[in-house]
């Protein structure tokens, strides 16, 4: 692993260079034109430094997906990341400081898109890529739940001995991802009858009471000792303080552990009933991730981490999280699935989004180790 993590720190500058030309190229996954345009700079950053061009899965709707194929032997080792954020254009700047270096989608997760290219440039450049492929999955909407880009990034690994995810490490420890739980996302409407609040508040049906009615039931579905966790987000509702409401609206973030607490809070949300009458409701959404257990075969892909790390004279730990991600739907599959490989730092979805300088060529390395051992794996 020593000439690996050499050759890495031989070209380190570029390295960063690459991460601050991808984070300063802002992609907010609402914003297809600069999504796109973000994906052009990553396609630009693969044919200078692997030489490859990408296969463009076109969408309508979100940005392009890009698929990148590294050899054409087996095994297959799939890597998954996505290169939309949550930042509106403009809100954050790139900086460095105190060996920090900050600015949007930087951690989640453009920094760790950028290792795992140079991670294969390192094991190509060493001639220690031969008998096996490596496949980038590049999708556009993760932030999103992945709407656009789930059937096209479960088509195209399937068949891999090993999906590698470049997700952020856990903020503190540094710790890699061995299960996450399954998510929803839903939408409930809820319509009443307007009327003016003084005069006549008795023809109106108010949705803002309503909508309050049913956070308080959907709030009461949560089971923390099972893991499940239901939480209305926003709420919103009526249009003048001397009106009684005539709409309303709910937006709900669900996570579980298992599938069959995704089929009770499923059912219950799907089968909403107003609690007044006269009030209309509607629900839209679903569970859109199911949820990503440990099992033996991610753990043998931790086990192998941490001797690769070992290697590289630092540790590493597997520890379960509450937030989902793509590698939730390769474990689905039965895929050997190991998340968190990507940068470290800290504020994901936060201002302070920032990763450790100081950590970007070991964690390249890690994933270069995770890539080099596959073969041993298959052989």
């Amino acid at each position: 692993m020593k000439n690996i993590k050499d050759y890495l720190q031989q070209h380190f500058s570029e390295i960063v260079a690459d991460i601050k030309l991808l984070v300063q190229a802002e992609s907010p996954s609402t914003n297809k034109n600069a999504v796109d345009h973000c994906g052009e700079v990553l396609q630009h950053i693969f044919q200078k430094r692997l030489g490859i061009p990408a296969e463009v899965d076109a969408q309508q709707h979100f940005g392009n997906n890009l698929k990148f194929t590294f050899g054409d032997d087996k095994p297959q080792t799939t890597i998954l990341g996505h290169f939309d954020t949550v930042w509106d254009t403009g809100v954050l700047e790139m900086r460095e400081d105190n060996g920090k270096l900050h600015g949007p989608g930087i951690l989640d997760m453009k920094a760790g898109l950028v290792q795992a290219i140079w991670a294969v440039r390192a094991l190509a450049a060493l001639d220690l890529l031969v008998g096996q492929r490596v496949v980038f999955l590049c999708n556009s909407d993760e932030e999103l739940g992945s709407p656009g880009s789930k059937n096209w990034l479960s088509h195209h690994a399937q068949g891999s001995s090993q999906v590698l995810v470049m997700e952020p490490a856990i903020a503190g420890s540094g710790a890699l991802k061995i299960a996450r739980k399954g998510t929803g996302r839903y939408d409930v409407s809820i319509t009443g009858l307007a009327a003016h609040a003084g005069n006549n508040p008795e023809e109106g049906i108010s949705a803002v009471q309503e909508m309050a009615q049913q956070i308080l039931f959907l709030h009461s579905l949560n089971a923390p000792e099972l893991g499940t966790t239901v939480n209305v987000g926003i709420a919103h509702g009526g249009s003048r303080a001397n009106v009684v409401a005539e709409h309303a609206e709910l937006s709900v973030d669900t996570r579980v552990t298992c599938e069959q607490e995704a089929v009770r809070i499923h059912n219950a949300i799907s089968q909403l009933t107003p609690y007044t009458a006269a009030v209309s409701l509607t629900v839209s959404g679903g569970q859109n991730r199911p949820p990503m257990r440990q099992t033996p075969a991610s753990t043998a892909l931790l086990e192998r981490a941490q001797r690769v790390a070992h290697a590289l004279e630092f540790s590493v730990e597997g520890k379960a999280v509450g937030g989902g991600s793509d590698g939730n739907f390769t474990a689905a599959m039965g895929l050997p699935t190991l998340d968190g490989l990507g940068a470290s730092g800290a504020g994901i979805h936060a201002r302070h989004e920032h990763i450790l300088i100081a950590d970007i060529v070991p964690r390249a390395a890690l994933v270069a180790g995770m890539i080099l051992g596959n073969v041993t794996i298959e052989g």
